[in-house]
This record gives C-alpha cells, structure tokens and sequence, in this order.
C-alpha cells in the first residue's frame, strides 16, 4: 500500500525520536517545538521509516494514511 498522508496530532512531547528514524520526513525545527512533517519528503520512498516512527512514538501521535494499490480486478484464463 503506498502512504498518501502523514501527520502529527496535538500532544507531541518533542522527543526527537522521529526525527531520528526517518529525518527524510520529520524534523524539529527548535528545540522545545512540536515536530514537523515535511511535506515535499516521497512518503513512498521512505514507508518503512514512516511506520517505524508511528509506532515508536512515545505519545502515539504520528499519524498516516495509506491507499490501496489497484491491481488487477479479476485473472481471465
């Protein structure tokens, strides 16, 4: 599935550990601020990193979307 959009609900502590994981996609601009997701970064060429960021924030508030990817709709033989 390709990841259509990502965000960052209120109540994020400022860790730093987004950043960390996937740096192509989040950033704290400053120190004490909110982390930021940067909305030009390919969400596709940096899924893994994107998942793995959601699911080690501390607070749970990262956040993405995914779209289903069309394929075929029935095999004819």
């Amino acid at each position: 599935m390709a990841i259509k959009k990502v965000w960052i609900e209120k109540g994020c502590v400022s860790s730093g550990l987004c950043e960390k994981t996937c740096p192509e996609v989040f950033e704290l601009p400053f120190v004490g601020e909110v982390a930021q997701v940067n909305e030009d970064a390919d969400f596709n060429a940096n899924r893994k990193c994107i998942i793995e960021a959601a699911e080690s924030c501390p607070v749970d508030v990262i956040k993405y979307s995914e779209e289903k990817q069309k394929g075929p709709d029935m095999l004819s033989y």
